[in-house]
């Protein structure tokens, strides 16, 4: 055949560039469709051969015949599949060349990372270039997509204003249509970041016993110093030094044996400047109630008598703060960049609405991100000011993360399915709606190390509406102060602290672990920390103190989710600080959907309501 081949094309004088390939092809061609050599060369056409033929064939005399083979195929196809009606259609599309498409009706606009999963997901529509012809696109059935009840509210503070606030709502969205409410111009969102440290790019894991030292040291002079210059109480004394009087000290609670903390084995270990950092036994069966924990700094007053055991009748475990105000350290405060340093509006109180979700953002069962798509949806709707997002993004954690099977870096896949979602996000919404981003050392795509600097994100790429700060963090939102932190602190004070008859019972016990941040001027106040935080005592002197409290204080944890009103003292001791506390739980937890939070501050605490809402 393949010299009767090389015969007809010499008597038709046709030239082979490429004798050895185009021949292969034409002995092919003739023995799958049973074709003579002369039937080849009578139709030969050098662009025809290069798309397989398959236009010389149909243009020749036995394209009819051909045609009918094909269908004959496709029927055989249909009969032993029956049930693969979409491949067996496609199967058709292509033989009979009909690639019509029908544009697929989507229930929201798809965004990058949906089309980058579609794409990777689906090998065959990619090879062939072809849309399937149904009038949905398919998507898989999750879980979290197949549940029934959606944003449903668990928790309420303020139950009664917040009624309010829905009511007003309600009849502001039956008398204007949603599309005109979004374009109308809504209040600028001032934003300023307090607290920037560290800065991107710092150099971490150069830990060293004096930087530890100084540390724990600079706690305990700190709180020493808060209480002699409230004026009222004096300077504190050597606790190990015997004492038929009462006495007053400062010092650092500690565990005389590893392990969790024991009444029995608790100690005292005053500073360097009164004792030389001498620790000494702390008897506590006196009191009638105390909350303790280790790392924690407390006055104590009470005796020592031989000089080995100070015998307490009273520990003092908050600290003399001030109020946050706006002309607190100016110098260390930071704008969020030239285009997000508005003009602060003009208002008798401090105002601002915000939703705050903490990570996962995705179930542990795919890496669609569904739960971040409704949150934004639900943002969209309620149309707040701020959203809060705490990490983690790109969980460390997740199950497809740990098998290593996704064909993106962790780069690429927090671009696309987060930044590229959240950009999205503040393009329908317009200019008066900002981002605030914070990582978390579970993040795979960022530095593991506690504290954490922000997250690099380009103005270039990205809008200068979404930002990144630190964690932890703090920033004023119209004059609202936010304190943030995604390292779990209150489920690690939890495990570590001991207490008798605490305040407000079991009921209590959360907010009373958040009041411990408070009192502490400190977002991780436990020493030693839990095993698996990556702790840099070199970066913590500058980032995790805080001298005043702040109006909202957010704690992502794993324990309960809560929203209250915490009251501390002030440097007089008498009227109270208040602050609202709130752990928002997780936005996706398993295969299921979690919690956020929505907040909308008004003046003071007590006037603000807030909700803790499933999703």
């Amino acid at each position: 055949m393949e010299e009767e081949i090389k015969e007809e094309f010499t008597k038709g004088g046709f030239t082979l560039d490429d004798e050895e390939e185009i021949l292969q092809k034409c002995l092919t061609f003739c023995i799958q469709y049973k074709l003579s050599a002369s039937d080849i060369v009578a139709n030969w056409d050098l662009y025809s051969i290069n798309r397989g033929l398959d236009s010389t064939v149909r243009s020749s005399h036995m394209g009819p015949f051909l045609e009918q083979l094909q269908n004959e195929q496709v029927d055989k196809v249909k009969e032993k599949a029956s049930g693969l009606h979409l491949y067996s259609n496609d199967v058709a599309m292509i033989l009979n060349g009909n690639y019509g498409e029908t544009e697929a009706i989507l229930d929201t606009p798809p965004d990058k990372h949906t089309l980058s999963l579609q794409k990777s997901s689906d090998s065959a529509q990619r090879t062939n270039s072809i849309k399937l012809t149904s009038a949905k696109p398919l998507e898989p059935v999750t879980p979290f997509g197949s549940r029934k009840n959606k944003f449903i509210v668990q928790l309420t503070l303020n139950e009664h204003l917040d009624m309010q606030t829905v009511k007003a709502e309600d009849d502001n969205a039956n008398s204007e249509d949603e599309i005109i409410r979004r374009v109308q111009p809504s209040k600028e969102c001032s934003l300023i970041f307090d607290r920037s440290q560290p800065e991107p790019g710092c150099r971490f894991m150069y830990d060293r016993i004096e930087d530890k030292f100084n540390f724990l040291e600079n706690c305990i002079k700190k709180r020493a110093t808060s209480y002699v210059s409230s004026g009222r109480y004096d300077e504190p004394v050597d606790p190990s030094v015997a004492s038929q009087e009462s006495i007053f000290a400062v010092g650092m609670i500690c565990c005389e044996e590893e392990g969790r903390l024991k009444e029995k084995a608790t100690l005292l270990q005053s500073s360097v400047e009164h004792s030389g950092g001498q620790r000494v036994r702390l008897d506590l069966q006196k009191l009638s109630q105390y909350s303790i924990f280790p790392g924690q700094v407390v006055a104590v007053e009470g005796r020592n008598p031989s000089g080995h055991c100070v015998i307490a009748s009273n520990i003092i475990n908050y600290a003399p703060l001030s109020a946050a105000t706006d002309e607190e350290h100016p110098s260390k405060k930071q704008a969020l960049g030239h285009d997000l340093q508005l003009r602060k509006p003009s208002l008798d109180t401090p105002e601002v609405s915000l939703i705050v979700a903490a990570g996962p953002f995705t179930t542990s069962d795919n890496l669609l991100f569904q739960p971040l798509n409704d949150l934004l949806a639900y943002a969209q709707r309620k149309q707040p000011q701020l959203l809060v997002l705490l990490g983690p993004f790109i969980d460390s954690d997740h199950p497809e993360l740990k098998k290593g099977t996704i064909n993106q870096t962790f780069d690429e896949l927090f671009r696309i399915a987060i930044l590229g979602k959240l950009q999205d996000y503040v393009d329908y919404m317009g200019s008066t709606v900002h981002v605030i981003l914070m990582p978390s050392i579970r993040d795979a795509n960022h530095d593991y190390v506690f504290p954490q600097p922000a997250f690099e994100i380009h103005p270039a790429d990205f809008s200068n509406q979404i930002k990144s700060i630190s964690n932890p963090g703090m920033f004023s939102a119209n004059r609202v102060k936010v304190a943030c932190c995604t390292v779990d602190i209150l489920k690690h004070l939890s495990a570590e602290e001991i207490c008798r008859n605490p305040q407000g019972g079991s009921k209590q016990r959360l907010t009373n672990l958040a009041k411990h941040v408070l009192t502490q001027q400190s977002f991780y106040p436990l020493y030693p920390p839990a095993e698996d935080v990556p702790f840099d005592f070199s970066l913590a002197s500058k980032a995790l103190h805080f001298s005043s409290i702040p109006d909202i204080l957010i704690l992502p944890s794993n324990l309960a989710h809560f929203v209250k009103v915490v009251a501390v003292e002030d440097a007089d001791g008498e009227e109270q600080l208040k602050c609202i506390c709130v752990n928002p739980g997780r936005l996706a937890r398993g295969e299921g959907g979690g919690f956020f939070v929505e907040i909308n501050y008004r003046g003071n605490p007590d006037s603000s309501n807030a909700s803790i809402i499933r999703i």
